[in-house]
């Protein structure tokens, strides 16, 4: 069940082919959920090598930063970009329920949609510029905060938190991780950001500041989303990726 669940946490959060599972169940999600940021250790670890590489070419940290996001998106085919553009759309396009996830299921990408996607993206770069500015340590700490930014998936799929449409992904994914797992997780990203802040010379509580800010806003969103789609999505399991690294990026910054 185990690597049933690293095939299908590999498979769907990135671009790495794997063999398709022949079933997926709740378990084998929740399980694939809580591997997330272990199953983008391949990312992590793109960033980090994209970061050193322009370090040591001499390029500024903005476009050192760019090219690392750009590597990130690449890494996960822009999944989880087009769902913050779907979800974003979906809450621009009406106080409709079933307009809303119309609207999201349609593909296309509208402005509200388009604009999001900038902001989010402009955000992990101009960010992500101003953490590699710790020596190449900030390489580190830049392939951490992509790897432990995964850790939003957990409180998507906390229990509690329902599934705005009764078929997807989130039927299958959704209320499959106990919520004591969830603080148990986020508790370990505080941890290890704090770490790795200390390691690479910034004050400890800066990565336990980063966590507490990325949880808090993968929190609102999920609160949003469920009082306007009455649940929560696939769209919005990107869309809280998204946001929770620009959100890491930012409070380590």
């Amino acid at each position: 069940m185990l690597i049933d669940a690293w095939r299908l946490a590999v498979g769907t959060l990135t671009a790495i082919p794997v063999r398709p599972l022949s079933r997926v169940d709740r378990r084998r999600a929740a399980a694939a959920m809580l591997l997330a940021p272990l199953a983008v250790l391949p990312l992590g670890l793109v960033v980090v090598g994209v970061v050193l590489a322009g370090q040591w070419l001499g390029l500024p940290p903005l476009v050192t930063a760019l090219l690392a996001v750009g590597a990130v998106v690449l890494g996960n085919r822009a999944f989880h970009l087009d769902g913050l553009s779907d979800t974003v759309d979906g809450l621009a396009a009406s106080y409709d329920r079933s307009r809303s996830l119309e609207v999201m299921k349609s593909g296309t990408s509208g402005p509200a949609g388009v604009v999001a996607v900038v902001l989010v993206l402009g955000l992990q770069v101009a960010a992500l510029a101003s953490v590699l500015s710790v020596s190449w340590r900030g390489a580190v700490l830049a392939g951490v905060a992509v790897c432990l930014s995964r850790a939003a998936l957990v409180v998507c799929c906390a229990r509690g938190v329902p599934a705005a449409r009764a078929d997807g992904l989130g039927l299958t994914y959704t209320r499959t991780v106990p919520r004591a797992v969830v603080l148990l997780v986020w508790l370990v990203v505080g941890l290890l950001l704090a770490v790795t802040c200390a390691w690479a010379g910034l004050p400890w509580w800066r990565g336990t500041l980063a966590a507490a800010l990325a949880l808090g806003v993968v929190v609102a969103v999920i609160a949003r989303t469920t009082r306007r789609f009455g649940g929560v999505t696939g769209d919005v399991f990107g869309a809280a990726i998204e946001l929770a690294l620009a959100a890491l990026l930012v409070g380590l910054s």
